[in-house]
């Protein structure tokens, strides 16, 4: 590697990162503004909001990494062509294909640092902050364990072994105790159906009442339930592909097919984490032509406008592409990978014109 060469990786990875750094900010201070209309709800106070910011950072730093690349190459390169630098290069013997290899291989640091970031931290840090928000707003204590959730209110322990995706519970046991600690009774619901405020609805139902002489069993099919209970706590334990990683996506997704339930969703999840490492490379190959191929002068304004537009445009394509796979029960990887490949051959299109 010659010292060109080393010189355009280390500026591309400095704007790349000054660019992440202002977007976290950027992202970091809409979700405050969110969170601040749930201070005061429970025990929810600024240091939780302060602590679940610092515990989606890593997930956002994740998501950032492309556009941040795109945005910070596109202000670096740009500098150098106004600076006239880049002339001076290719008059050294650095071709475009070398400024574009430096170029590439600044992608590659940025794309080792964010999977690493994206598969080992991210997953957990999006977990514990769910929880956090959820336990600190509803008050309820909660283990979320091997057999299911467990939850404690009052003198009440609840065990919930599924959470379906609308919030309605199934194969619920609670476990009531008197004023000495000691069991008194049991209840088991196979199904547990939200209705408003604390209310729920518990249907197939078997309990047993227990004390020192006798026990007695009895079932019935429906029963009103009064809990402080809420969805949004129980949603802290629906499967969420922010906090897998793509292995645990990919056995999940397995799971599904085992048991014959809906993968898709998921499927879109894990091709896209499968995608993400190649869309860093796709915004630093579309950054080079609006760099080498404009003329000298446009400003550093309009150089991030244009990977503002991009960044967006691109977003809003891919999600749209998404959408209609999910609605239409499309071929998973593929509409992953389209809108990057789309991309892809874009931009080797344009780089190739540099070059002829």
């Amino acid at each position: 590697m010659n010292v060109l060469t080393g010189y355009v990786i280390r500026e591309v990875l400095k704007g790349s990162f000054i660019a992440l750094l202002l977007l976290l900010t950027l992202f970091n201070l809409f979700t405050l503004s969110d969170e601040l209309r749930f201070l005061g709800k429970g025990t929810y106070g600024l240091k939780d909001i302060f602590y679940f910011l610092a515990l989606t950072s890593p997930t956002t730093f994740y998501e950032l990494i492309p556009a941040s690349a795109l945005l910070g190459s596109l202000f670096v390169l740009g500098n150098m062509g106004n600076n006239r630098e880049l002339i001076a290069m290719q008059a050294a013997g650095l071709s475009v294909f070398g400024i574009i290899k430096a170029v590439l291989w600044a992608g590659a640091i940025l794309v080792v640092i964010s999977v690493l970031v994206g598969e080992l931290v991210a997953p957990n840090t999006e977990k514990t902050a769910r929880e956090l928000k959820a336990t600190a707003q509803n008050g309820q204590i909660f283990l979320n364990a091997r057999y299911g959730l467990w939850l404690r209110e009052g003198k009440r322990f609840i065990n919930v072994r599924q959470v379906k995706d609308d919030g309605n519970l199934a194969d619920i046991s609670i476990y009531e105790l008197d004023d000495q600690h000691h069991l008194r009774q049991v209840t088991h619901a196979e199904q547990a159906t939200f209705i408003t405020g604390q209310q729920w609805k518990l249907e197939r139902i078997k309990y047993s009442i227990i004390s020192t002489e006798q026990m007695l069993a009895n079932q019935q099919s429906e029963q009103d339930w009064t809990s402080s209970i809420e969805p949004d706590l129980l949603k802290v334990v629906v499967v969420s592909a922010d906090n897998l990683s793509l292995y645990d996506l990919a056995m999940y997704v397995d799971y599904l097919k085992d048991n014959h339930q809906k993968s898709q969703v998921f499927e879109m999840a894990f091709w896209g984490r499968v995608v993400n490492p190649l869309l860093t490379f796709i915004m630093l190959l579309v950054s080079v032509p609006f760099v080498i191929g404009v003329k000298r002068g446009v400003n550093v304004g309009s150089r991030m406008m244009i990977g503002v537009v991009i960044g967006m445009g691109f977003n809003l394509v891919d999600k749209i592409v998404s959408h209609i796979g999910l609605i239409y029960d499309l071929n998973p990887p593929l509409i992953a990978v389209a809108p990057s490949l789309a991309a892809l051959v874009l931009a080797l299109f344009a780089v190739n014109r540099l070059q002829v």
